[in-house]
């Protein structure tokens, strides 16, 4: 290993985890990690330390959360750290051109997708929505502009066809971590190599929102599956169900955890099979076989546990059979 360097990392997210652990453990020099505020999490809306901010604690590395990074002072208590480089990776705040100059070497960031694809705050779950086949990491020289420098390095993996975004997003982390150490030691030894993203290949991964996992029953069905493997862990595909004839009480949210394209034919959002534990919804071109789904307040359930406490039937609507979900561009 080349001569360890004073390193300040900025990240909240559960994949920039691996990074900060491989970090500690390669011997560099952690100054702080740079974190946002804890938030309200959960139904009784409590403070809840994030795993990277529980890392950082655990290692003894110091811990600043400023509300706004690019304020001034929260600026200058960085630069008086002399970091010799800012590593970045799922931080959640985009950097100033004056908090990207305060260290030496620059600032580099780990970014969950082969760029110049799926800039923005969601790539490895808008990745599986769009029927991704191959995923992977970039280590970029970060610029103002986001998700936009140089390139240094890229990993890439295949995606499996029933694999969920925080599954992947879990394998993509782990395999950032050493590349990006990698990447370190070329920049210390001075052998880094930038390459510039081509421009005409720019697609945009905007962020997830709750409506993102409506699940929209005129779709076909590869991409109804593709979008609840997407929406998974936050915030989580879902549709409703209405038995018929309707009544009073209305349609029942249902959240959809796991499913199965098929073959089957008939209008968007029709119940075809509802018997023995095989639960069949049309789409627009083909079927859905929903396996695990889950009621409010309930705990997940395999299609046969959630018909036996629910009378569904053939001819039921999933959905309101008119409604589009939200659509989003590359």
């Amino acid at each position: 290993m080349a001569t360890p360097i004073a390193i300040v990392m900025l990240g909240t997210g559960d994949f920039a985890l691996p990074l900060f652990e491989s970090l500690h453990g390669a011997g560099h020099r952690l100054l702080s990690l740079v974190t946002q505020p804890d938030r309200p999490q959960g139904r009784h809306q409590e403070l809840i330390p994030s795993l990277i901010k529980q890392s950082a604690l655990r290692l003894g590395v110091p811990v600043f959360q400023p509300e706004k990074v690019n304020e001034p002072e929260a600026v200058e208590s960085i630069r008086e750290l002399a970091p010799d480089l800012l590593v970045t990776a799922a931080y959640g705040q985009i950097l100033s051109p004056e908090l990207l100059g305060v260290a030496r070497l620059g600032a580099i960031n780990l970014h969950g997708s082969i760029l110049p694809s799926y800039r923005g705050a969601a790539p490895v779950a808008r990745a599986i929505e769009r029927g991704e086949t191959e995923a992977g990491v970039t280590v970029i020289q970060m610029t103002p502009k986001i998700d936009a420098g140089g390139m240094i390095a890229v990993a890439r993996t295949p995606i499996d066809p029933d694999e969920t975004a925080g599954e992947l997003e879990d394998r993509l982390a782990r395999l950032g971590a050493p590349l990006t150490l990698d990447v370190i030691e070329k920049i210390i030894a001075g052998r880094a190599e930038i390459l510039p993203q081509d421009g005409s290949l720019v697609t945009k991964a905007p962020k997830l929102r709750k409506e993102s996992g409506v699940i929209d029953w005129t779709r076909p069905a590869l991409e109804i599956h593709n979008l609840v493997r997407a929406m998974q862990p936050w915030p989580i595909a879902s549709t409703t169900w209405t038995a018929l004839p309707w009544t009073p009480t209305g349609p029942l949210r249902v959240i959809v955890h796991k499913t199965r394209p098929v073959e089957g034919e008939g209008e968007p959002g029709v119940v075809l099979s509802a018997t023995q534990g095989d639960l069949v919804v049309a789409a627009g071109q083909g079927a859905i076989q929903l396996l695990v789904v889950q009621i409010p307040g309930k705990k997940p359930m395999t299609a046969a546990e959630f018909l036996r406490g629910r009378h569904v039937q053939p001819g039921d609507q999933m959905g309101d059979g008119s409604k589009s979900a939200p659509r989003t561009s590359s």
